[in-house]
């Protein structure tokens, strides 16, 4: 068999002519092309001639005909400008076995938080990988990119959640060409600011520190026929923190003798830890609740238990602001009209970073850790001043001993709860 066979290569020419004698296909728009059929006729070589050497590219049918044409001009130019260098196409040949891969080292990121994670699934499955799964790596372009997921995607979602998908996709690209498991990185030149020039705006708060009374008076009334979900708007409230943050809190992480509120690093977004000043006021609160808790039965470890035991989930966590907020307000507005009273409080824009748990350098977190945790205690103690001035005393001042139960079985001690936790959500 020693015959070759001019054709517009594809994957039903090589299948067209499996049962022939030919050896060799040569492809007619591009004579250097060519595919060469192996004993099993059903598999094949994939060539580019140049100097007349045979420089294998792929095997088929492990590569199609597609990839392999779009890969083309990348594996000739490797050819001519750098000599030695390896024609071959790497493992992945399309977008979308990338954007696989990445999505699977993603949900094994112990450094990620399980809400990232489900995120990032989330706009792999949905969004990246439906639109750019069959696209060449080596056909990555700002054209293609914008033809096939952001011109489509502006015009169904917001551009702040554009942005976010983009994020994803030139992140998995930069991973992957850093630990060169491809040969180029084609989003390496491109740029959201390429595809749209508008301006993304914050989003506008829908709480005002005019409507904290009547907030604090609905978590009052709340609290009465449903403590849990009314504890978990004020806790977070009262300092800031993310529902995330706020909904896996226990009770072995809360020090009621040394007042204090540790969230271990796995809990934060910023996966670092965070350690509260509890005021006296909260130091009311919880007392109360806990006396609620052990009324309705519940002694374990959370604060927001689910009925499997656990602390309650995202969705759940979801559903208790969408009755609390009716749509008006969500999570997020608590922590910030939390951080905008702080700032009318005068509180330090460091002070009030740290509270947040923004992310910080690290040798602004050093100098944070031994200087102003007096600081932090100081912006609480104000800012819940300023909430019992508009109600909070009625929440928290009718706490009541909590009949018998002693200050050490709430705490599980401290020192314990300066260590990360070992349980999962």
């Amino acid at each position: 068999m020693s015959k070759t066979l001019t054709v517009t290569l594809s994957d039903a020419e090589i299948r067209r002519h499996a049962d022939s004698d030919i050896r060799d296909l040569r492809d007619a728009r591009e004579p250097a092309f060519r595919f060469r059929y192996k004993q099993d006729r059903t598999r094949g070589s994939w060539y580019l001639v140049h100097d007349s050497k045979w420089n294998k590219i792929a095997n088929y049918p492990e590569v199609n005909t597609k990839a392999v044409l779009g890969a083309l001009p990348a594996v000739r130019a490797r050819i001519v400008g750098e000599p030695g260098a390896t024609p071959a196409l790497g493992t992945w040949h399309t977008t979308g076995q990338l954007l696989e891969w990445f999505d699977e080292r993603m949900s094994k990121d112990r450094s990620l938080s399980e809400k990232r994670k489900a995120t990032a699934h989330s706009v792999m499955t949905k969004h990246l990988i439906p639109r750019l799964g069959d696209l060449p790596l080596a056909s990555v372009s700002k054209s293609e990119i914008d033809k096939r997921l952001m011109w489509p995607l502006q015009a169904e979602l917001s551009l702040e959640y554009v942005r976010l998908i983009f994020r994803l996709l030139a992140l998995a690209f930069k991973q992957a060409a850093k630990l060169d498991l491809i040969t180029k990185n084609g989003m390496s030149t491109i740029r959201f600011g390429d595809f749209s020039k508008a301006k993304i705006n914050p989003k506008a708060a829908r709480l005002r520190d005019g409507q904290v009374e009547g907030l604090l008076s609905q978590f009052g009334e709340h609290f009465t026929l449903f403590p849990s979900e009314a504890m978990l708007a004020l806790m977070m409230l009262c300092h800031g923190t993310r529902v995330s943050e706020t909904r896996l809190a226990s009770w072995r992480d809360i020090s009621l003798e040394y007042q204090l509120w540790h969230i271990p690093a796995q809990n934060t977004k910023t996966r670092t830890e965070l350690s509260l000043p509890l005021t006296e006021q909260v130091c009311s609160l919880l007392k109360r609740y806990h006396r609620a808790q052990l009324a309705s039965g519940y002694g374990g470890v959370y604060l927001f238990p689910s009925k499997r035991g656990s602390p309650i989930g995202d969705s759940q966590a979801l559903a208790i602001f969408t009755r609390l907020g009716a749509g008006q307000w969500t999570s997020h507005d608590l922590r910030k009209v939390a951080r905008t009273a702080w700032v009318d409080l005068g509180v330090d824009y460091l002070i009030g970073e740290l509270l947040l748990n923004h992310a910080m350098g690290r040798n602004v977190q050093t100098y944070i850790h031994t200087q102003v945790e007096a600081g932090k205690r100081d912006a609480l103690e104000k800012w819940h001043a300023w909430l019992d001035a508009r109600g909070f005393t009625a929440i928290h001042a009718v706490a009541e001993p909590l009949n018998g139960v002693s200050l050490n079985s709430l705490e599980a001690g401290y020192s314990a709860a300066s260590s990360p936790s070992t349980d999962k959500p």
